[in-house]
């Protein structure tokens, strides 16, 4: 089960980060921020990303073997990369459509597919 929340919380914690270092953009495009100085912009991600941290940290501390969890610390960092793809992913597809997703992305993420598959080979 720890493992399972790990998870969850590192998605979550996904979305909150990639809005966090993205987010402002959007916020720009759609004419909100655009008057906003640089200080402003960086206070607003912050502020974002202090709910990242909220469920990063417990998420590592939960899912890490050393604290009693299922993943050693290289596990837990290739998860969370793959996560933090995904979540981007997903995000610039829905959120950021002028973006378009092509061959060679797509085999980038395969890649990660396969780290996480060859991270947890005994």
């Amino acid at each position: 089960m720890q493992g399972i929340w790990t998870v969850v919380m590192l998605v979550f914690s996904n979305i909150f980060m990639t809005f966090a270092w993205y987010g402002h953009l959007k916020l720009n495009e759609m004419k909100i921020s655009t008057g906003w100085p640089l200080i402003l912009v960086i206070l607003f991600s912050w502020g974002i990303a202090f709910f990242e941290y909220c469920l990063t940290v417990p998420a590592n501390r939960i899912g890490f073997a050393g604290n009693g969890g299922p993943f050693s610390l290289l596990q837990l960092k290739v998860i969370q990369e793959v996560i933090s793809l995904t979540v981007f992913t997903c995000i610039v597809m829905f959120v950021f459509r002028g973006e378009s997703i092509h061959w060679n992305h797509i085999a980038a993420f395969a890649c990660l597919v396969l780290a996480v598959f060859f991270v947890f080979l005994k």
